[in-house]
């Protein structure tokens, strides 16, 4: 008889050893906070047929706070997956203003001293105030009487939350019961593989809160920049989640085997944020370049006193003149206003020229250079005082004797600056680029600079504003990022791309680009579009925007499908309430543009 209560106690130790490895398993495997929690919870419940429990997590402000509440006979669920908030304040720990801990709360000496306890009768228990409790079935009708608190420590022994069950019950009779010893070793051992398993799961999403907070940093700052970007970087993600989440919903045939997992939303999500992070890289004076003479300082500052210059010279020739009795005093006055006026002139149209525009007339590009060969008498040495790099610059050129008669506007060798060891930029390198590199770095010229054709800036400057891409594909490629994050680089980095070969940096196709990416290129322009933050243009309405869209799908510039998606759905009305302004808000006919044109 002894023999066989051995057996049986050996095959129940055994059972308990095989079902707490079998949870251990399962709790390893669950990555979603509030599942596992939940399934901590149940778990004890089930070890010890309890009717009810609670499970608490300690805050950094020494609180406990309730994460699941069950109690099965009165139906209650709250917390968890549930959605339902749980009514009840958390425990404190520790007074605010004297520190001294608080151990007549149960729950609270539990996690404080990180022993268990397990009492049989709340009811005759004199060691815990349990007036809460008291007063809880007195509003219920329930009967809470046998509890069994134990801590949740993680793998440093220190105390993560608090494990509680309520009323275990007798499997035959129903009735409640204290939590026998024999069982304690076994929930002890759950709520050890509990802690840590909670305890990992916090810590990564403690990484995953640490890592979005980052990233959000970064294109703020990138938004901060400049003042011509605005929210950009902040609203882009946005909209590529709406779009993203209409085309998984879509039953149209192109869209049937799309689906995005909570990992792939969350790498969309992260593409999306970063998409714009190579922009640190780029120069504020070339993002912000106002008119075309503009560096750092605007250099029509520099025209200007060589134009003054030049006009003292005409003044002075004239009084030298004069004395010199070189001719008629009224006509030589006259020549003299005549060729003040014309400089007058002259500078006026070069700072009419420096704002930029739509479109530079061939008669206006000729005459920045007829105005080009007026010469100005340079008497000091202008390398003095300038630092090393455009010293570097100079020193290309000969130093002339002083002084030098030099042109009002000029192209000189200093004004290119080159491409530096480390900057050059290799076609067809690991990276699959396909640019058309200007040859130099910068051309700060001043005559190419005036006669640029639109705009503001030269080819080698909205090389360097297109090379922000470039830039946010290296310096993502460059990141560990683990394998559920690895198509990030892709999705933000393709949305500059068009749907037939002709954007950059690698002329990629629609065949070649995931549904994800071409998400990325309808958000990023749509959003451009709309923008009202942007000091340098009027924002464009609803309708305006949505126009210059479908011509850009009639181009191939942007996925067809995912257009049509974003009107049908009805996103881009929803975008349009929540970002932009009332006044750009109007009606939208998008049967003018589903299903016209594009491929």
């Amino acid at each position: 008889m002894a023999t066989q209560a051995k057996k049986t106690s050996r095959d129940g130790d055994t059972q308990g050893f095989k079902k707490l490895i079998e949870i251990g398993i399962a709790l390893s495997a669950e990555r979603d906070h509030h599942r596992l929690m939940e399934r901590i919870l149940l778990e004890a419940m089930n070890i010890y047929n309890a009717d009810g429990g609670a499970l608490y997590l300690c805050t950094e402000d020494d609180l406990l706070k309730f994460e699941i509440m069950r109690t099965n006979s009165l139906n209650v669920a709250l917390g968890g997956t549930t959605g339902k908030e749980i009514p009840f304040p958390p425990l404190v720990m520790r007074d605010k203003e004297t520190g001294e801990p608080n151990h007549a709360n149960v729950c609270t000496h539990v996690a404080l001293s990180g022993a268990s306890v397990n009492i049989a009768n709340a009811y005759e228990a004199e060691d815990f105030d349990f007036s809460g409790t008291k007063k809880f079935d007195a509003g219920t009708g329930y009967k809470s009487k046998s509890f069994l608190t134990l801590p949740l420590k993680n793998h440093e022994g220190s105390v993560i939350g608090v494990l509680q069950l309520l009323n275990a019950l007798d499997g035959k009779t129903g009735e409640v019961i204290s939590f026998g010893t024999e069982l304690q070793p076994l929930i002890e051992a759950l709520s050890s593989q509990a802690a840590v398993a909670l305890d990992n799961q916090l810590l990564l999403e403690a990484q995953k809160k640490l890592l979005d907070s980052f990233i959000e940093l970064i294109a703020s700052a990138i938004d901060a920049k400049s003042r011509y970007t605005g929210g950009h970087c902040q609203r882009v993600p946005e909209l590529s989640m709406m779009l993203a989440d209409a085309a998984c919903r879509s039953e149209e045939p192109v869209f049937e085997d799309f689906d995005l997992n909570e990992e792939e939303r969350y790498e969309l999500h992260i593409g999306a944020w970063l998409h714009d992070c190579g922009k640190v890289t780029t120069p504020e004076y070339v993002v912000d370049k106002a008119t075309k003479l503009e560096t750092i300082h605007d250099r029509i500052h520099e025209i200007r006193n060589r134009f003054e210059i030049a006009k003292r010279d005409v003044e002075i020739e004239y009084y030298k003149a004069l004395l010199a009795g070189g001719g008629e005093p009224e006509k030589l006055k006259n020549d003299m206003e005549g060729r003040l006026a014309e400089l007058d002139d002259d500078f006026a149209f070069i700072a009419e020229c420096n704002l930029g525009g739509e479109f530079m007339d061939p008669e206006k590009i000729d005459r920045i250079k007829e105005i080009a060969g007026l010469k100005w008498m340079r008497t000091l040495d202008d390398r003095l005082g300038v630092g090393h790099a455009e010293l570097k610059r100079k020193n290309r050129s000969p130093l002339k004797d002083l002084p030098v008669e030099e042109s009002l506007l000029s192209d000189k060798d200093e004004h290119l600056i080159h491409r530096e060891d480390g900057e050059s930029f290799v076609e067809d390198d690991r990276h699959g680029f396909h640019m058309d590199v200007p040859e130099h770095k910068y051309n700060q010229g001043e005559i190419t600079n005036l006669c640029i054709p639109r705009g503001t800036l030269t080819a080698e400057e909205r090389f360097k504003i297109n090379d922000h891409i470039v830039q946010t594909i290296v310096m993502l490629e460059k990141l560990p990022f683990p394998k559920h994050l690895k198509r990030v680089p892709e999705y933000a980095g393709g949305h500059h791309e068009t749907m037939i070969g002709t954007g950059y940096p690698r002329k990629l196709g629609k065949a070649d680009m995931s549904i994800p990416a071409r998400i990325m290129a309808v958000a990023d322009i749509f959003e451009a579009l709309t923008a009202a933050d942007r000091p340098y243009k009027k924002a464009k309405t609803l309708s305006e925007s949505i126009r210059i869209l479908s011509f850009m799908k009639k181009d191939k510039h942007i996925d067809a499908d995912l257009f049509d998606l974003f009107l049908k759905s009805g996103i881009y009305k929803t975008y349009a309430e929540k970002f932009l302004k009332p006044e750009q808000i109007d009606d939208v006919d998008i049967a003018r543009y589903v299903g016209a044109g594009g491929g």
